[in-house]
């Protein structure tokens, strides 16, 4: 069994053929609500960007992705990018101030922030958790009801999934990894972050990332991705090249959660992971 067969399996795909009756279908006929018979995908059509991955993921079957046409999306929402504050603002002295923190200082300021309304609602802040000193970083959005009630990211199912997802890096949470969102607290109804909100918290994650220095960030689904590399551009086209964060290389990828939903991007979600991985071991080979 190839490694994206193991993996997909362990991420409970157990199934991601077509019937071989159906094979007689022309390819561009695939709905986008189908599954696509991926192990006899042209080469020719793998996408340019993951051409750097070739020789770790060779074994690899082209995915369903590059033939089947992305489901429609729903409006943009507004931009997450937090602007620059005026230099002298009260807000650029609050950043400058949580720029020089250590992890103590860090984790009472984090426990006891009022910047902006979600501490109203929170049950708890979530700081995040693992090793500070890992060569991995995974970073996502904030918590949810879970997070919110134990105090921890990435519980619950899309905990589960994620803990899969490194295991099959020979990762687990705890050794050589870090895991943090962008929000400390849950946003009402797990809706989705404001403005506002990110602004004033994301100044925690970059003195996280900061006092980490990982070898490389995983950046879990749209708004961190956009928060973290200061764009708008769509996370598909953020997908498959390494991008790069105050020196470090930034790989983007799904939400444990939209991966929940959507089981045809697990495979994306495999190709991203093997670009990571090549990532981290040729920063370790230069170290």
């Amino acid at each position: 069994m190839n490694r994206r067969a193991q993996f997909l399996e362990v991420l409970g795909i157990a199934t991601e053929w077509v019937p071989r009756e159906r094979n007689d279908a022309p390819a561009e006929a695939v709905p986008a609500t189908a599954t696509a018979p991926v192990a006899q995908a042209p080469a020719a059509a793998t996408a340019a960007p993951l051409a750097p991955v070739a020789a770790v993921i060779a074994d690899v079957a082209e995915p369903v992705s590059a033939r089947v046409k992305p489901l429609a999306r729903a409006p943009a929402a507004p931009s997450l990018v937090p602007a620059v504050p005026e230099p002298g603002s009260a807000q650029a002295d609050r950043e400058a101030a949580i720029a020089t923190m250590d992890w103590p200082a860090l984790d009472a300021a984090v426990a006891g922030c009022t910047a902006c309304g979600l501490c109203q609602t929170r049950t708890q802040t979530v700081f995040g958790v693992g090793d500070r000193q890992a060569e991995w970083m995974l970073v996502g959005e904030a918590p949810g009801e879970n997070e919110d009630l134990q105090g921890e990211p990435f519980v619950g199912q899309a905990g589960k999934l994620l803990d899969n997802m490194l295991g099959a890096l020979g990762l687990a949470r705890g050794r050589n990894v870090f895991i943090a969102n962008v929000l400390k607290c849950r946003p009402p109804g797990n809706r989705n972050p404001e403005p506002e909100e990110v602004a004033q918290c994301e100044p925690f994650l970059r003195r996280q990332i900061a006092l980490v220095r990982p070898r490389v960030i995983v950046v879990l689904g749209r708004f961190a991705a956009q928060t973290l590399l200061r764009t708008t551009t769509p996370i598909g086209k953020l997908r498959g090249t390494v991008h790069a964060y105050e020196g470090i290389p930034v790989v983007v990828t799904y939400h444990p959660a939209y991966l929940l939903r959507t089981l045809t991007d697990k495979a994306r979600a495999w190709e991203d992971l093997c670009l990571a991985r090549e990532v981290h071991d040729r920063a370790g080979a230069g170290a």
